[in-house]
């Protein structure tokens, strides 16, 4: 069976649980909330037949940019985010994309998934979890 594809240019519409997140990262409080103030784009480029993916997040205060292999291993520099360095990978857990991300902070990674036009995203960190929603752009 055949997985979706996560392709598109998605704008956050909400948001929920995300300074307790950061503050487990030990991101500063001042940081923090700028962060939360953010509303960031995901524009995301997944080639289902080979599995390459590449996920930019776009604000407009820092971006972030991963682009990954589904179900290979690699190091990922989260360097503009909390400034650690982790081994990371990203598998399918069903039609989800569930990414585990190894490195000194325990628990730690993420969950997407679409519904409709939507694309939800779990992110973990030491037993704290925060979530997003975004909605894809027409």
């Amino acid at each position: 069976m055949s997985k979706p594809n996560y392709s598109g240019v998605f704008h956050m519409v909400e948001q929920e649980n995300m300074d307790a997140y950061l503050g487990a990262l030990d991101i500063n409080f001042a940081l923090r909330k700028i962060v939360c103030l953010l509303k960031p784009t995901k524009d995301i480029t997944h080639d289902p037949a080979t599995g390459a993916m590449k996920i930019r997040t776009i604000t407009t205060f820092k971006n972030f940019n991963m682009d990954f292999t589904i179900g290979q291993e690699f190091t990922e520099d989260l360097g503009p985010v909390d400034g650690r360095t982790c081994q990371t990978t990203v598998s399918w857990d069903g039609d989800n994309l569930v990414c585990v991300q190894r490195g000194e902070k325990e628990g730690r990674g993420w969950t997407h998934w679409l519904e409709g036009d939507k694309l939800h995203l779990e992110m973990r960190v030491q037993g704290v979890v925060a979530k997003q929603i975004f909605k894809k752009s027409d």
